[in-house]
């Protein structure tokens, strides 16, 4: 029973008033691992739409600098999720994403898009390998936390419930999902990333891994070659097992944030929030988000 104790405080709590707080225990306590892996399938999935890839791989920021754009992407995320958004290091972090983004000019659809992956992608991760699925409370709260994070940025026409998100990203990656060579180095570029926090001769093994994470449209988006049937039954199994294990572990006594990943190698010494990120030159290209003149927009 106690493995299910902060599943019942969060269902005692209001998903709406309270979202920040039921985001930050899911996140940090009940699922650190799988929304990290989660939120990397969501930024890596917005590459096989062509205006994002394409604009990702002329920054040359993904494809040269990957482990540095890797860390700071993750530690600005999740300094909101740490300290919230009216706290101090939270409002520094959406500072800092807003000032990155003003430089580009990317359609409204592709930013709503963008940010439909941090709502939706985490949801069917977890329901299909997490130790146990989402609660309804959870799914309400992730959808208002992004909501607000999206308003903060300046994102126009957010929607209002996931199943809206939902249907957002599904009907946009049927409708925008296309083979770009630049998108594809893009990919390439995160896949060596990842294979690259491990022992090199595991890269093979680590890649076929990976891969049969992915789903079929992502997989014919980037034109990788499908691993076998029997290889993405194995993987997606044993990734299953993983949470069967957790769910009989006692619960988590102290929060999990992404600073303490041991894939965030950039910084041995520590950072501040406030020197994360890139100082892009106006005009030139950069990141699927532009920053928005909204009265509700931090800066």
């Amino acid at each position: 029973m106690k493995r299910f104790k902060r599943l019942d405080q969060i269902r005692r709590m209001d998903p709406v008033a309270d979202a920040p707080e039921i985001y930050r225990l899911s996140v940090a306590f009940e699922f650190p691992w799988d929304y990290t892996r989660a939120l990397e399938l969501a930024l890596y999935r917005t590459y096989a739409v062509p205006s994002i890839g394409r604009l990702l791989a002329e920054t040359a920021e993904l494809t040269e600098r990957s482990q540095r754009r890797y860390d700071d992407t993750a530690l600005l995320l999740d300094a909101v999720v740490e300290h919230g958004f009216a706290a101090r290091e939270g409002r520094t972090a959406i500072r800092r994403i807003n000032r990155m983004h003003r430089s580009y000019d990317i359609s409204d659809d592709d930013m709503r898009y963008v940010l439909s992956t941090f709502v939706v992608m985490p949801r069917r991760w977890i329901d299909t390998y997490g130790w146990r699925r989402l609660s309804r409370h959870e799914i309400v709260a992730t959808t208002e936390y992004y909501r607000t994070l999206g308003r903060h940025m300046g994102i126009p026409g957010i929607p209002e419930t996931f199943e809206e998100f939902e249907a957002l990203l599904d009907a946009y990656e049927r409708d925008h999902f296309a083979w770009d060579q630049r998108s594809r180095q893009v990919s390439d570029a995160t896949l060596d990333l990842m294979v690259s926090w491990y022992p090199r001769p595991l890269a093979p093994l680590l890649r076929t891994v990976t891969l049969s994470l992915l789903d079929e449209p992502l997989l014919r988006a980037f034109r990788y070659e499908a691993p076998s049937a029997t290889a993405a039954s194995l993987v997606r199994r044993a990734v299953r097992f993983r949470g069967r294990l957790v769910r009989l572990l006692p619960p988590r006594r102290a929060p999990h944030f992404a600073r303490q990943n041991w894939e965030i190698k950039s910084y041995p010494n520590g950072y501040r929030t406030a020197d994360l990120g890139t100082r892009p030159v106006q005009g030139m290209g950069g990141c699927p988000v532009r920053q928005v003149n909204m009265t509700d927009a931090v800066d």
